[in-house]
């Protein structure tokens, strides 16, 4: 009601005005009027209330408050004409209040609702063709820019992607014939016929790509509906950023008309199609897969492959077993031709108790190079689940399972420096969680057995069960809590003989916790969890040193502005990651 008093301003001024041209042609009004009526306009009784001219009598009364009150339904009969049958009547519906202010309110409601409004009167239907309703639409629904004729927003210009693929030597008068002819374009027809009916698939996504999977983000990108694939930087590091190419685009190549383009390959956007295959899931689709070949046959499209996912050639990987995995990669994700389903990710859901902030991080995975895990909290556990994979341990698998109420103190640097000593310290908790699961899996079966039976007497054996493993949890936590309450850093080294990449890591951690990572011969056989180390260094690094492997993984948080992309509640965060599991097992 405060947002419509104000701008009832607007229109009450011009009904003002109207009643003054009124009052003007009959300088008589105030002679029907009663004197309480003009006590109330003048704020005292006048007896000559003729004899002042009443028209600048009523002008002079009506003010800021008037049209507050006129806006929100209330008459301060000091705004009122002299004469009823000749003023402005007061609004009895919303059909009644000024174009201008229907306007401000209008822009106000969801975009899903204006059609229907639309359909109340033709005045609603003539009013709704206004572009300052939508262009508010575009905007806080969809973070379009304000400027519809802005060809850049984010990363790379849709210009610079048509100069590319088309022509490196195109002049910029006869590139802007190629493009659709955006000056005839208002916003209505961009949300009524781009936004709104692609809005289901804005967010965060993972493709179905075998064991890789891959994380898609779409996005609105000036004009465009565009969906970025994320990619490892060439040579890559961990603090580098990630990599971005457009696998597809939407935009209207008329008013009323939204076409899909494919953009993989290097020949230019070509036709291509979506299609929702049901909730949270869509596919896409290649009209023009020719478009993906080259004229030099396998060979030229692998080193050009080659080029953009590691930015060196084959001659230049010397690990032989890198190589191998790199062209069984190739081999894999280029049967597909950008043919695609994708499944709808959330992040994680923020909680006061989380130990850092939850969301994307960039890992290393040894000759796999760098991987995209998800971190979340789930109680006193941290899980970072894979959404890229490698045919080892494919997406969508839990990589890491860290207990956070098994702190781990670190011994001095010396100390540290032999993998010996750290591994004492970390199988210690593992026996001793080892040793917890089978008394847990004993008391559930004597308690089964008991039920069944009838026999049970007392609660001594359940009792004693429970306390020994509140002794063992005491005896796990007592010095590590006391010694983590702080966030100050502590010295910390790899172990001599941990393999690491050429990482630059942090030489201080806040807080070391045990906990389980997950391995896997070729193809995802044998899996197992082996024991580890979870090292937080700071709010946007932590660590993972894979005993049994005798290697460390360094994490860097994914800093990229990803919109839509937020749970809706935690359970729903927890069923996708369920399903995610689900696709790969």
């Amino acid at each position: 009601m405060a947002v419509c008093a104000r701008l009832c301003g607007v229109g009450q001024s011009r009904s003002c005005r109207r009643r003054q041209r009124n009052n003007q042609q009959d300088q008589g009004s105030d002679s029907d009027m009663d004197e309480e009526e003009g006590e109330q306009i003048v704020g005292q009784r006048k007896t000559e209330t003729g004899s002042r001219g009443g028209p600048g009598g009523v002008v002079a009364t009506a003010g800021q408050s008037d049209a507050r009150d006129y806006g929100s339904g209330h008459i301060n009969r000091s705004c009122r004409d002299p004469t009823p049958s000749t003023g402005p009547p007061h609004p009895e519906s919303l059909v009644d209040l000024p174009p201008e202010l229907l306007v401000e309110i209008f822009s106000l409601l969801p975009g899903t609702v204006l059609p229907n409004v639309a359909l109340v009167c033709r005045k609603f239907r003539q009013i709704l063709n206004t572009e300052t309703i939508w262009r508010k639409r575009c905007m806080e629904e969809f973070g379009m820019n304000e400027d519809l004729r802005k060809m850049e927003a984010r990363g790379v210009s849709s210009q610079d992607l048509y100069v590319k693929r088309v022509s490196p030597r195109v002049k910029s008068g006869r590139f802007m014939k190629l493009l659709p002819d955006y000056e005839n374009m208002d916003y209505r027809d961009v949300y009524t016929h781009l936004l709104h009916p692609y809005r289901h698939i804005l967010g965060l996504w993972q493709p179905d790509i075998g064991p890789y999977g891959g994380l898609l983000n779409v996005v609105v990108d000036g004009l465009f509906v565009i969906g970025w694939m994320y990619l490892p930087p060439h040579d890559p590091r961990v603090e580098d950023p990630m990599r971005r190419r457009p696998l597809f685009r939407i935009h209207l190549l008329d008013c009323k008309k939204a076409t899909v383009e494919c953009m993989y390959g290097h020949r230019g956007p070509h036709k291509g199609d979506i299609q929702t295959v049901k909730k949270d899931e869509f596919s896409t689709k290649c009209n023009q897969t020719d478009y993906h070949r080259m004229p030099g046959g396998r060979q030229e499209e692998f080193r050009t492959w080659l080029e953009d996912e590691w930015g060196r050639t084959l001659e230049e990987i010397f690990h032989e077993h890198m190589q191998e995995l790199i062209l069984m990669k190739f081999i894999y994700t280029s049967q597909y031709d950008n043919c695609l389903t994708y499944r709808r990710i959330y992040l994680p859901p923020t909680m006061p108790s989380d130990l850092l902030k939850p969301g994307l991080f960039k890992g290393t995975y040894g000759s796999h190079g760098l991987e995209i895990v998800m971190l979340s909290f789930h109680g006193t556990s941290a899980r970072a689940t894979k959404l890229t994979g490698d045919p080892n341990v494919p997406a969508g698998q839990l990589t890491l399972d860290v207990d956070l109420s098994r702190p781990v103190i670190l011994p001095e640097l010396e100390q540290q420096r032999k993998i010996e000593e750290l591994s004492q310290i970390v199988m210690r908790i593992h026996d001793e969680v080892q040793g917890e699961a089978e008394q847990q899996a004993s008391g559930a079966s004597a308690t089964g057995r008991c039920a069944a039976e009838g026999a049970c007497g007392g609660s001594s054996g359940a009792e004693a069960e429970e306390g020994d493993r509140g002794a063992a949890s005491d005896s796990c936590q007592s010095g590590p809590e006391e010694s983590n309450h702080s966030d100050d850093p502590l010295p910390f080294v790899l172990p001599l003989g941990v393999m690491a990449r050429n990482e630059v890591y942090p030489r201080s951690c806040r807080k070391c916790f045990y906990g389980t990572g997950l391995i896997a011969g070729h193809g995802f056989t044998s899996p197992e969890r082996t024991p580890g180390l979870f090292v937080l260094f700071d709010e946007d690094r932590f660590g993972f040193i894979w005993l049994e492997l005798k290697s460390f993984s360094l994490y860097s948080r994914l800093t990229d502005h990803l919109d839509h992309a937020h749970a809706p509640s935690m359970e729903r965060f927890e069923a996708m990651l369920r399903n995610m599991q689900s696709w790969t097992s």
